[in-house]
């Protein structure tokens, strides 16, 4: 459900106004379109190679979703403020690496992922405080945090590698394993997503994130609490980052210096095809795991279908411009109809004036 950002003065009880109801739809909309979307190019590639939807198949097709649906989450809590975290995949390497030596060193599996989350929780903490106390923009911090944990996990790692040949089986074998065609680690994602979702609808301090992304000064002058709930989002999306670090290592057994690299462009992709706009306000946790399920099918669709790995990027980038186009368009809209409200509501005051 895609919710858009509520009036500052009060998160309750206020009628739509018609700016309000056209951003809902819009963006209802653009969710139902990835999701038919996503659909067809299923269908077609099923029709031009039936092994495509075994169970296996669906499996490798969810696994491959869920690191990003999890960053994914964690960063449209972040973008709703307004923001950006482009240090989300140096975290989510430095985490998985982490996790790696303490299973390596004879470690417990729960504590390794708890590991993982609490380091994810320290840079989103960093990144937290600098952007909303520090006043630094957001883009510039997260970038040079972004080299700064890349540099620390260079260091650390050096040539070392973590392999599938050093963990526990049992870590190994929760990371492929699931339910039928449904992995474990999907559920775990969904969980994740479905509580993310939640938060933000039904609680104050989620609604609160709308309303700041929409219009910081309004939210500040309404008395919420700025830098508290960016600290907030930040810290949430890198404990999910971090979170992703530790199933990344279930999933794929491997880590390395370079576990991550490049990581952070296809997370933020995701959440701005799948409906969170850049500039913050609008946009949903759903509509960003539709956009990481999109990019993620289109890696495993295109060869499946014989079609070289080239054009991912090259697609990937196409719905990125759209995305940000659609955006664009949606602003115009409703800058328009609350402008045309504007007028209407002064026209009516001007005849009632007249008359008495």
């Amino acid at each position: 459900m895609t919710v858009t950002a509520p009036n500052p003065a009060s998160t309750t009880g206020v009628p739509k106004s018609s700016g309000t109801r056209l951003v809902d739809r819009v963006f209802k909309m653009r969710e139902l379109a990835i999701l038919v979307v996503f659909l067809v190019m299923i269908a077609i590639t099923q029709a031009g190679n039936s092994e495509f939807l075994s169970e296996q198949g669906i499996k490798d097709l969810l696994l491959n979703a869920t690191i990003l649906v999890l960053v994914a989450t964690g960063q449209s809590l972040v973008v709703i403020t307004r923001n950006v975290d482009l240090s989300v995949g140096s975290t989510l390497g430095i985490s998985a690496f982490a996790a790696g030596v303490h299973l390596q060193d004879g470690g417990n599996a729960g504590v390794a992922v708890l590991l993982a989350v609490l380091l994810g929780i320290g840079f989103g903490l960093l990144n937290g405080l600098l952007v909303s106390f520090g006043q630094v923009p957001a883009l510039v911090v997260t970038l040079g945090t972004m080299y700064i944990v890349r540099g620390i996990d260079s260091i650390w790692v050096g040539s070392r590698q973590i392999t599938a040949a050093g963990l526990p089986d049992g870590f190994i074998d929760f990371g492929s394993g699931g339910v039928s065609a449904v992995p474990y680690l999907a559920l775990i994602a969904l969980a994740v997503l479905v509580v993310t979702a939640y938060y933000l609808k039904h609680f104050g301090s989620g609604r609160e994130l709308y309303a700041l992304g929409s219009n910081p000064e309004a939210a500040r002058l309404a008395g919420i609490p700025v830098r508290k709930r960016i600290l907030t989002a930040y810290t949430c999306c890198g404990a999910l980052a971090g979170l992703a670090g530790a199933l990344y290592l279930a999933r794929f057994g491997n880590v390395d210096s370079g576990t991550g690299t490049g990581y952070e462009m296809t997370v933020v992709s995701a959440v701005v095809v799948g409906g969170v706009v850049f500039t913050g306000g609008s946009g949903s946790v759903y509509g960003a795991a539709l956009g990481a399920m999109l990019l993620t099918s289109i890696n495993s669709m295109l060869p499946a279908l014989g079609v070289s790995s080239v054009w991912v990027l090259a697609i990937n980038g196409i719905l990125l411009i759209l995305a940000i186009a659609v955006d664009r368009i949606v602003a115009l809209r409703v800058a328009s109809a609350l402008k045309k409200t504007a007028l209407k509501k002064t026209t009516s005051k001007n005849r009632n004036a007249r008359h008495v």
